[in-house]
């Protein structure tokens, strides 16, 4: 039948619609459609077509057919990644579909009437004629819930408002904004079915044809049917820039067998026989990984660095390490692993996966066995061997630097990927690197310096000692995500090098420990950076002092504050001169428990202006707020100070020691003991999975319990309930109750917060 036969037949039917909307209709639609649809649905999906504008640019119904099955049609202006959003929609619904048929307008061919039309302000044309020569689609569904239950007319409103939502996301452009959304909603449904994904992923057949159509490339697929097939199938086209222009969707038995008719992003056929295979691999790829986004703390972020990740791969795949890494992408658990790594962290995929991906599968596949804490001895024979190889003093930093960010990724992966590691032995593991490095650094730079101005000596002209101290978290052992090295630097006393160019020992460790602080670089604020702020006087203070400016600062006619009596409970000596070291403990020991009166009011004063200077109005600091972490650390160390002259077992510089100890000791009720062991374990972890995602050290504050950041949070620290907000809501309660219980502690040994 001709065109206009068919304006003939189809304007007695459509009596309500704009006759120029019916025109443009017939005129533009794919002429395959006009031979799946009967008259009827033909004049119903052009009524929905001129009820489009640019406020509703979506229109959809749902028919009731036999068998359980419900009939969808939707017709929409044309958007790109528009069919996978439909798709995801739809199991996001759990609706499983059973038949589809997508037909595309062509292009408008412009004439001097719409040339005309087009000076008027879009928003002041007449509903129909708004958008009348944008391209529309009509799709057409045949569902059935997989539930097995009936799928109700609010139901089906729901799905309607939700996907008009969606599809003005895509009006505005947003197109990752309403993947993420569509991801989101996905993956709690696909998360309640995800134990039947297992063994080996399910093979996708895809061929290419570029004789049927004029135009287009036909990509006919063949696949066992799984939850969500379309979708991660359409979607992984749409992130490889292929657009559909028209798809028929079937089964025969428990297989699809389904055909796309796309183009690349120039709208031109895929002819390049490359082009088709890596099309293949990615689309089969990222359809595969789609449905290990269950496992994924953030779906989106997941599949957006997937994608980044196959285009590097992609790009290697002719040699034979990218042609390995394709084929370990294959491994169910391989994908399974990349969806919980990549959906954690912006930082890691910034810092170390996107630049160094060809190390990434195979530290995956060895990560179970490989143990999270190396022996020291082995940490240093690598490093050293490492070194070896270098020749300039820039190539040995270079390597020490490489050295500790791919130990310090390995550490933090196989903790984010491991639930069963414990926060001690994580700790542990970035302290035991951290002291490796220090200590190397130390020595590089200490041999450099001693090259130009020889070594340093005291005054009866024995070796002046130098000796490296941990503070904070780094003296206890304490390391967590994106935790700063707080360090202390100290030596033996006044004196010269013996060199031709000869240096006063306090300019030549001064000089040391600045070479030592530029040679171990941070990549970002709290990333493994040394932070020196709590050495005598704090930043207007020399960087290195003598053990004699030790015993004068720290002397009770000294000038140290009492937060730095407090601070030396961390202190512990990690490299360098062992006997320095010692003597150094010594002192610690007689300022912090050598039984003078502890100030507690000047502490508590400290502790209100942290509250008030570091806690914004309305805002959860885990650390800081009144029941956060730093009332558990603090609470011990007063406790250590106040009783620590009677009971030697409390002296160590490592919370959880300390708490045990107060618990052994009896300072401290075997209750008591345990709830603030529970809640510093619990608020380490929070922190660890705030600060996981930016690596920022400064990441303390939570974000609102209603908003996708805390459901995202809730999941990275193991909320795996199947409805996200009910996991979300669990990890709530836990914080009010563990902070409710702290303050209450706080309040009730020291005064009101």
């Amino acid at each position: 039948m001709s065109r206009d036969d068919l304006l003939q037949t189809l304007r007695p039917l459509c009596p309500e619609v704009d006759q120029d909307v019916v025109q443009d209709f017939v005129s533009r639609m794919d002429p395959d459609y006009f031979n799946s649809f009967d008259w009827h649905e033909i004049a119903r999906h052009i009524t929905l077509a001129g009820r489009l504008d640019l406020d509703q640019p979506c229109q959809a119904g749902f028919k009731t057919r036999e068998g359980g099955l419900f009939e969808i049609v939707v017709v929409a202006y044309d958007y790109f990644s528009e069919f996978a959003t439909i798709c995801g929609l739809l199991s996001a619904f759990g609706l499983d579909i059973r038949e589809g048929q997508v037909f595309t307008f062509a292009e408008a061919q412009p004439s001097p009437a719409s040339l005309r039309v087009g000076s008027v302000p879009l928003r002041n044309r007449r509903r129909g004629r708004a958008g009348l020569a944008r391209k529309k689609i009509v799709d057409r569904f045949l569902v059935r819930p997989a539930s097995g239950k009936p799928f109700t007319s609010s139901q089906q409103q729901r799905f309607i408002d939700e996907l008009a939502s969606m599809v003005r996301l895509l009006d505005e452009h947003r197109f990752q904004d309403a993947r993420h959304h569509v991801n989101r909603r996905l993956i709690e449904t696909l998360g309640q079915v995800r134990a039947t994904f297992t063994g080996l992923l399910h093979p996708v057949q895809i061929r290419f044809d570029n004789e049927q159509s004029a135009t287009d490339t036909v990509m006919d697929i063949r696949s066992t049917d799984t939850p969500a097939f379309l979708y991660t199938f359409a979607n992984a086209l749409a992130m490889r820039g292929i657009y559909i222009y028209k798809a028929r969707v079937g089964h025969v038995g428990a297989d699809l067998h389904d055909r796309f008719y796309v183009r690349d992003r120039q709208g031109q056929k895929i002819l390049d026989h490359a082009a088709q295979q890596e099309l293949r691999a990615t689309a089969v790829l990222i359809k595969q990984f789609t449905h290990m986004l269950t496992w994924a703390p953030d779906p989106g972020k997941a599949i957006e660095y997937f994608d980044q990740f196959l285009d590097r791969i992609l790009q290697e795949a002719g040699a034979s390490k990218g042609g390995k890494a394709l084929t370990m992408l294959k491994n169910k658990k391989t994908l399974t692993l990349l969806a919980r790594l990549l959906g954690s962290s912006d930082f890691l995929w910034e810092d170390f996966l996107r630049r160094q991906h060809a190390n990434l599968l195979p530290v995956l596949e060895d990560y179970q066995t490989s143990p999270l804490i190396r022996p020291r001895s082995a940490m240093i024979r690598e490093l050293r061997q490492r070194l070896s190889r270098t020749r300039t003093d820039e190539q040995r930093r270079r390597g020490l630097n490489q050295f500790k960010d791919q130990e310090m990724f390995r550490i933090d992966m196989k903790h984010l990927l491991d639930p069963g590691t414990a926060l001690p032995d994580f700790s542990l593991a970035l302290t035991e690197l951290a002291e490796v490095v220090l200590d190397e650094a130390a020595r590089d730079c200490q041999a450099t310096l001693t090259r130009l101005h020889g070594a340093p000596r005291l005054p009866d002209r024995t070796p002046c000692p130098f000796a490296v101290f941990g503070m904070g978290k780094f003296g206890g052992r304490e390391l967590g995500y994106a935790s700063d090295i707080e360090v202390l630097f100290v030596y033996g006393g006044a004196g010269r090098t013996t060199g031709r160019r000869p240096l006063e020992n306090s300019e030549y460790f001064e000089r040391l420990v600045q070479a030592i602080l530029q040679r171990i670089e941070a990549k970002q604020e709290g990333i493994f950076h040394l932070d020196t702020r709590l050495r005598p006087h704090g930043g207007k203070g020399l960087l290195a002092n003598t053990l004699d400016e030790l015993h004068t600062y720290y002397s009770a006619s000294g000038l140290s504050a009492p937060f730095e009596r407090q601070a030396l409970i961390k202190l512990r000596f990690v490299a360098g001169d062992q006997g320095l070291g010692r003597q150094v403990e010594t002192l610690r020991d007689s300022v912090v428990y050598g039984g003078q009166p502890w100030d507690l009011a000047t502490a508590l004063d400290l502790r209100h202006r942290q509250i008030k200077e570091l806690v914004e109005p309305g805002q959860t600091n885990v650390k800081y707020s009144p029941g956060g972490l730093i009332d558990i650390e603090y609470a011990v160390q007063y406790l250590q100070l106040l009783h620590g002259h009677r009971y030697p077992e409390l002296r160590t510089p490592n919370t959880l020691e300390a708490l045990r100890a107060l618990g052994r000791t009896g300072v401290l009720p075997p209750d008591k003991m345990t709830a603030l062991s529970d809640g510093y374990l619990f608020f380490r972890l929070l922190i660890d999975g705030l600060r996981i995602v930016r690596g920022n050290a400064k990441d303390l504050v939570l974000p609102p319990s209603d908003s996708d950041a805390f459901v995202f949070l809730s999941r990275r620290l193991g909320y795996t309930s199947e409805q996200w907000q009910e996991g979300a809501r669990q990890l709530a309660a836990d914080i009010s109750r563990h902070m409710a219980r702290t303050r209450q502690f706080f309040s009730g040994e020291f005064g009101s917060l």
